[in-house]
């Protein structure tokens, strides 16, 4: 290209100085934070190649008994509120809602920064993660609900940066028909995810029909909470005062979270009760390890206190306060994360042979996060916090004009 290629009206040169300038702009708060989120990503990406070489036996915990670990429930985790974003987003700019519009923009990007770190933590699972990409593709499985997931989540993602950049340039109609499109694929991919746990009648504890729907309402959960979030974040990172029509959609966001925190509350009361009721063998016992077993803080502290009720009440008396919906949203976003990590782990600690009295599996199995999963899945919420920060400058703010 030359000097003179046009983009959005400007020369490349133009574009290049301005995007220099615009991420000259930060405050030395902000560069140390860049470089914080930089040297974690980069390390979760030493130790995933470092375990990718050396072997996953050496290095994860995960055994034959267990052998989904904190690595699957981060990638659940992220790509659950990648979803969550597209759809929450979609409410404005594709459904017309026009209170929902101010929030695209940075929502569309976070919900492709988040696929991405889901993809960065799964990439280190998988143990050659190429020949996946390259066998998906020759050889595909279309009986497989991990497949299908997969290359659902690969069209979502491209989905979703087509609406992005048509986003950037003023293409709203374009945006509209990809942003309709990429709620479609990242609902079927996320149905498909629900059912690569609902389908594994040998695991009564994710086994059901519910699950699909679960993994959807609670990806809209999470995505009201991580809009509140990274919205109020990004005016602090800008140093900017909250505008009207912000507050305001920040607000529907907020009324929003109410409801599918009450939704939620209903899908884990039954989830329990329908553990409890009949003791049916296997589920039970992984309730009780939630109710009163090992998980008994998870569960009580984290899913309960911090994903659901204590943000329903900083939720509930929060309006016009960012600072209080800031912190509740916060310890929503940790809550969840431990959400999903409670239900894969929970899911296979009851031995599959428990049923049938043999001596060594009557106890519930133990999983502990090595050193190189949690290093992992920090590199994940690490290239989460360097995206976000240089998409904040990058994009000036990520400021939306309303049509």
């Amino acid at each position: 290209m030359t000097q003179r290629s046009i983009v959005n009206g400007m020369t490349l040169n133009e574009l290049e100085s301005l995007l220099v300038g615009r991420i000259k702009s930060g405050s030395n708060a902000y560069y140390l934070a860049l470089l914080l989120c930089a040297l974690v990503m980069l390390a979760g990406s030493v130790a995933g190649l470092q375990a990718t070489v050396g072997g996953h036996h050496i290095y994860y915990g995960v055994s034959r008994e267990v052998p989904w670990g904190i690595l699957i429930s981060t990638y659940v985790f992220f790509v659950v509120t990648s979803t969550g974003l597209c759809l929450v987003s979609a409410i404005g700019h594709v459904f017309g809602v026009s209170d929902y519009m101010p929030i695209a923009k940075r929502s569309v990007f976070l919900s492709i920064v988040t696929i991405l770190a889901g993809f960065l933590v799964i990439s280190a699972e998988i143990k050659v993660p190429i020949k996946m990409m390259l066998y998906n593709i020759i050889s595909p499985n279309l009986t497989s609900n991990i497949w299908w997931m997969g290359t659902l989540y690969g069209v979502y993602l491209m989905f979703m940066f087509i609406e992005f950049a048509c986003l950037l340039i003023d293409r709203h109609r374009t945006a509209v028909t990809f942003g309709f499109l990429g709620a479609v694929a990242g609902i079927a991919a996320h149905s498909n995810l629900g059912a690569v746990f609902g389908l594994l009648n040998g695991r009564e504890f994710w086994h059901g029909p519910y699950m699909p729907i679960y993994f959807i309402t609670s990806a809209m959960m999470t995505g009201t909470a991580v809009i509140i979030f990274f919205h109020l974040l990004a005016y602090r990172v800008n140093r900017r005062q909250l505008d009207a029509p912000m507050a305001r959609s920040l607000d529907m966001v907020r009324r929003l979270a109410i409801l599918l925190i009450c939704v939620i509350a209903f899908f884990t009361v039954w989830k329990i009760l329908s553990g409890i009721a009949g003791m049916p063998e296997g589920k039970y016992q992984a309730v009780m390890a939630l109710l009163t077993g090992p998980y008994a803080i998870n569960f009580w502290v984290f899913e309960v206190g911090l994903a659901l009720l204590l943000p329903l009440v900083l939720f509930l008396t929060g309006r016009n306060r960012p600072r209080q919906l800031l912190i509740a949203s916060g310890l929503m976003i940790l809550g969840i994360f431990i959400m999903r990590y409670d239900l894969v782990i929970v899911g296979e600690v009851v031995p599959v042979f428990h049923g049938l009295g043999v001596n060594e599996f009557k106890g519930l199995l133990s999983y502990r996060p090595s050193l190189h999963e949690l290093v992992i899945t920090l590199g994940g919420f690490g290239m989460v916090g360097f995206l976000f920060l240089l998409g904040e400058k990058i994009f000036d703010g990520h400021k939306v004009d309303l049509h």
